[in-house]
């Protein structure tokens, strides 16, 4: 199978999954202890960690910064942003800006977009890791879509090892405040990461307002941008997925682009790419 037709055949039919059916349901279970392990320090801990890995590793990182190439910082600061994605536990780099591009290119389609909204609310929020197709989780495939980063022996080792990463994080959170700490800043960041990304793949392609006339459902929402750091203003970034703000009114919260702002500001974040002066907005 050639790369220009790995995503031209039909889907085939895929059984479940059941080590991620498992993994994620541990996941979410020992998160459920959290009401036994609960201190004022262990949630400051888990909100640090949802913003540290959610906004910077993730929103900044693996999609602004490596997904789109919406601004250069230097490479040893793209690489610890990109350490700190990996620690969102939302898989390697290079999986993760491969599926995100496939999604751009190809968005909603039933076919090729790893978690199009068209299949359903379940499905693009979490069923297509549950029942995974080679394409996009074969690492022999879905290298080819993220070449730029593949090429890179970093982003490769990081691609193989980043749950690894939960280790020495883990026990560096039991030192600063034993089982609390872990519970609160490994498990319960993780699933409340976890939706809060999924959301972008689902909910923000059903509900919400558009801004701009796109050929997809792709919408802005409120609520989705306050769980995802400004991520939620999804029609925006659809029209276009180069442009560093996702947030581009006034009163559109968007505190990812505020870090690269001050990254910008003191000089580390070059070529930022700005919306458009002739870009046109649809009264909707």
């Amino acid at each position: 199978m050639t790369a220009n037709n790995v995503l031209t055949e039909p889907k085939r039919n895929v059984s479940l999954n059941w080590i991620a059916v498992i993994f994620f349901g541990s996941v979410h279970l020992l998160a459920m202890l959290a009401p036994w392990f609960f201190s004022w320090p262990a949630l400051g801990i888990m909100l640090f960690l949802h913003w540290l890995f959610g906004s910077i590793g993730i929103c900044l990182g693996y999609h602004r910064m490596l997904s789109h190439r919406s601004f250069q910082v230097p490479k040893w600061l793209e690489y610890v942003i990109t350490l700190i994605g990996a620690l969102a536990l939302q898989g390697g780099p290079i999986f993760w800006v491969a599926g995100h591009r496939l999604h751009h290119a190809y968005t909603e389609d039933e076919v090729k977009d790893p978690y199009s909204a068209r299949r359903g609310f379940w499905w693009s929020h979490m069923l297509w890791l549950f029942y995974p197709h080679a394409e996009f989780f074969d690492y022999e495939q879905f290298k080819r879509f993220a070449p730029d980063l593949d090429r890179d022996p970093f982003y490769r080792w990081l691609n193989r090892y980043f749950f690894l990463l939960q280790i020495p994080l883990g026990l560096l959170l039991y030192a600063l405040g034993g089982w609390s700490f872990v519970i609160w800043g490994i498990f319960v960041r993780a699933v409340l990461l976890w939706h809060s990304t999924w959301f972008i793949n689902s909910v923000t392609h059903m509900w919400g307002y558009r801004t701009f006339d796109t050929n997809d459902n792709s919408r802005n929402l409120w609520w989705a941008a306050i769980f995802t750091y400004g991520e939620g203003w999804h029609n925006n970034h659809h029209a276009y997925p180069n442009v560093a703000k996702a947030g581009w009114r006034w009163w559109e919260y968007d505190p990812t682009w505020w870090a690269i702002w001050i990254l910008k500001g003191i000089g580390l974040a070059q070529k930022v790419v700005m919306p458009p002066q002739h870009a046109t907005v649809s009264k909707r």
